[in-house]
């Protein structure tokens, strides 16, 4: 039976390089000099860094530029908190959202049988598996859901026949 997976997953080598070009640009910008704006990777979160809250909006602005370029959805970066950290230097964290979370599988679930296409939805764990009969079925509801589904990235992967 022909199927695929509903997932919410960045590409992660993209976004490691958006961070490389990033911080590749803010060391080499006149208005940064002498400042300690940086973006770090940790884990499942970003944090930026800048030394007031006009330069992190800065730090933040070339980031999203880079993520855009590298065709990385700017939707996968929540934001977290903002916090001081010694004087007036500031700290963002951003979460990286990966998986589907349930409110959204529960959407995407009743978008498809609202649809009254011929396919089944099912939740598995953070990704929503769709199966059907027909191979159109599935390229339909894929467009749908590329459509309908605006607050969160969709990617579609284990396409099978």
């Amino acid at each position: 039976m022909p199927s695929f997976d509903v997932v919410c997953e960045p590409d992660m080598v993209e976004l490691k390089n958006a961070i490389e070009q990033s911080n590749k640009e803010i060391s080499n910008r006149f208005d940064f000099k002498g400042s300690d704006s940086r973006v770090e990777q940790k884990d499942e979160a970003l944090i930026l860094f800048g030394d007031d809250d006009f330069k992190l909006g800065q730090v933040r602005d070339v980031l999203v530029g880079k993520m855009a370029k590298r065709n990385v959805d700017v939707r996968y970066l929540k934001d977290d908190k903002t916090e001081t950290i010694g004087g007036d230097k500031r700290k963002q964290t951003m979460k990286i959202q990966k998986g589907i979370t349930s409110e959204l599988a529960k959407k995407v679930v009743r978008i498809i049988k609202d649809s009254k296409l011929k396919v089944q939805a099912s939740i598995q764990g953070d990704a929503v598996r769709v199966t059907g009969a027909k191979r159109d079925d599935l390229q339909e509801t894929m467009a749908l859901l590329k459509k309908e589904v605006t607050e969160a990235p969709l990617g579609f992967n284990n396409f099978r026949d």
